[in-house]
């Protein structure tokens, strides 16, 4: 039962949206573990978002992350990686799942409201880039 992380993106916190994606985990039968609201400096999103340096839209993904707050969420459960990838649907919303949170929120490949680690790896160092240990609930809470 590992956990992942789940953000709410800076589009998805200025159009209100936190409330309805937290119930799609909710109701997907996903434990919220911790729980955090707050504004990356560009310091913080250059760091998390290392592994796209380079890329063209690195630079714009930083801007983007920076603009507004996000809310940050280590969401666990049986097999969450996966669950949670699943409720947030493909990068780029009109090639996402009916039914899915980018499908159904998302406006641009960007701007599709969550982010979730892809990978167990990538969820523990993710998680722990925003949380500590004692800042996420036990399992069995």
């Amino acid at each position: 039962m590992a956990n992942t992380l789940g953000i709410i993106k800076p589009d998805g916190v200025k159009r209100k949206l936190v409330g309805n994606v937290i119930s799609r985990i909710e109701r997907d039968g996903l434990i919220l573990r911790g729980v955090k609201v707050l504004k990356l400096s560009k310091d913080q999103a250059q760091k998390f978002y290392a592994v796209h340096e380079g890329k063209p839209f690195y630079n714009s993904l930083v801007e983007f992350m920076t603009s507004g707050p996000i809310v940050v969420m280590v969401i666990g459960g049986h097999d969450s990686i996966d669950r949670w990838r699943n409720l947030m649907g493909a990068t780029d919303p009109a090639k996402a799942r009916y039914n899915t949170i980018r499908r159904e929120y998302g406006t641009s490949i960007e701007k599709n409201v969550v982010h979730g680690s892809d990978s167990e790896a990538t969820a523990k160092t993710e998680v722990a880039f925003f949380f500590n240990d004692d800042e996420i609930l036990p399992k069995g809470i």
